[in-house]
């Protein structure tokens, strides 16, 4: 595993041979899906100002934190970035926060339309101090339809897109995804608005506004599959593509343990019944070709089952090599630090911090040039309020007022 010693430096943490270096974001963002998108473009070389509360975000206080305010949860999405400060419901500080947005690429934020107008803060006044400006809205529901306004966590978005559901047609229980697939998707989409953006205003010179509805986003994305028979109007209509509602997609049972291994061409099918011998399935006129298959996908994916059983995982693992079917081990949390393929490529890398020591976090995965970017710690709450408030502009004297009254810390 690698180690970085290089601790939070003063400055922006970029470096000008980033993709996104030059850019400077503010996210007023918090929780999952806006930390997340501003820690991969951070990780690329944006200038990203964290600007929270004076409690904080709510993750520096989640799972495990050997230093108060430095949450698992809180380190997890958070890095590459700088922090300040900002109790934005004292007008000093809501001048403040004008102040970095005329100097700002990209604001993006998830509070509330209705919450961010009280505060005097809606996108017309951000474009008046920049017309140049790109405000990303992140938040729940589309503004215009019954839902707009009201506050919604992963969760909500997952019951509402679809997703429980799916368990529930799967399982006979409907059940969230372990994981805030709704937050850490639709993190993507914000990171693709504000790239599009960037260009669109390369071309404009004009800043705009955008708006990344998480339910909307997520219907968008469970029907890519899933609107199946209903998009075609007079037809059957059936929701779901069959081969992934079936119970019987899963990893499979082995002699020792499980596989996931997936047959999907006419050629895979038939080397897989060649291997195992199985002459009935190979000339059953069910399995002909993938249209046949996907209508008798649960008889296929059981007979699977069955011969995967009747050998180890290991044999099967270098059969499915031999006949180039994909195929895997099924990996636990624990077990992905050793796995060949993320240490070959040392996936896994420590960050080393005066006080915490050691932390462990993922390398960013995109290559440009085969080179990857070196991460940066998190930062403390307020790490860089006055630092930050320098390069903005204001004096000593004025930074002193804004701490001593509170309004930043």
């Amino acid at each position: 595993m690698e180690r970085s010693t290089n601790p939070q430096p003063d400055g922006a943490p970029q470096s000008c041979a980033l993709p996104m270096a030059g850019i400077r974001i503010l996210d007023m963002t918090s929780v999952m899906l806006g930390p997340y998108a501003t820690q991969m473009l951070g990780d690329y070389g944006a200038d990203v100002i964290k600007i929270e509360s004076p409690s904080g975000d709510t993750t520096r206080r989640t799972g495990p934190q050997p230093e108060p305010g430095m949450g698992a949860a809180f380190i997890g999405v958070n890095r590459s970035k700088r922090s300040i400060a900002l109790d934005l419901k004292k007008a000093p500080a809501r001048e403040t926060l004008l102040t970095l947005v005329e100097r700002a690429d990209v604001l993006i934020c998830s509070i509330r339309p209705q919450k961010l107008d009280a505060l005097g803060l809606n996108p017309g006044v951000l474009h008046a101090r920049n017309p140049r400006l790109i405000i990303v809205s992140v938040h729940g529901f589309a503004q215009g339809g019954p839902y707009a306004g009201q506050p919604a966590y992963d969760d909500i978005i997952q019951g509402l897109c679809g997703f429980a559901a799916l368990t529930e047609a799967q399982t006979g229980e409907p059940l969230y995804f372990p994981t805030v697939a709704a937050d850490k998707t639709c993190a993507l989409f914000a990171a693709q608005a504000i790239l599009m953006a960037l260009v669109g205003r390369a071309r404009s010179g004009k800043g705009v506004h955008v708006e990344v509805p998480m339910f909307e986003a997520m219907t968008s994305f469970t029907l890519a599959e899933h609107l199946y028979g209903a998009h075609f109007a007079g037809r059957d209509g059936k929701y779901g593509y069959d081969r992934l509602m079936t119970r019987a997609r899963r990893p499979y049972r082995t002699a020792d343990g499980y596989v996931c291994a997936l047959p999907y061409t006419d050629v895979h099918w038939r080397r897989f019944f060649e291997e195992v011998g199985d002459t009935a399935s190979l000339q059953d006129p069910r399995f002909r070709n993938i249209a046949q298959r996907t209508r008798h996908i649960d008889a296929l994916y059981s007979i699977l089952g069955a011969h995967l059983a009747r050998r180890p995982t290991e044999e099967w693992l270098a059969v499915c090599r031999q006949l180039d079917i994909p195929a895997a081990r099924m990996n636990r949390l624990e077990d992905l630090e050793s796995d060949p393929q993320l240490v070959a490529g040392g996936f896994f890398m420590r960050l080393v911090d005066p006080a915490l020591g050691e932390v462990k976090v993922t390398r960013p995965v995109l290559r440009f040039d085969a080179q990857t970017p070196q991460p940066t710690m998190p930062p403390r709450l307020g790490q860089h309020t006055i630092e930050v408030l320098r390069e903005a502009g204001l004096s000593p004297l004025e930074i002193e007022h804004l701490l001593h009254d509170g309004a930043a810390m």
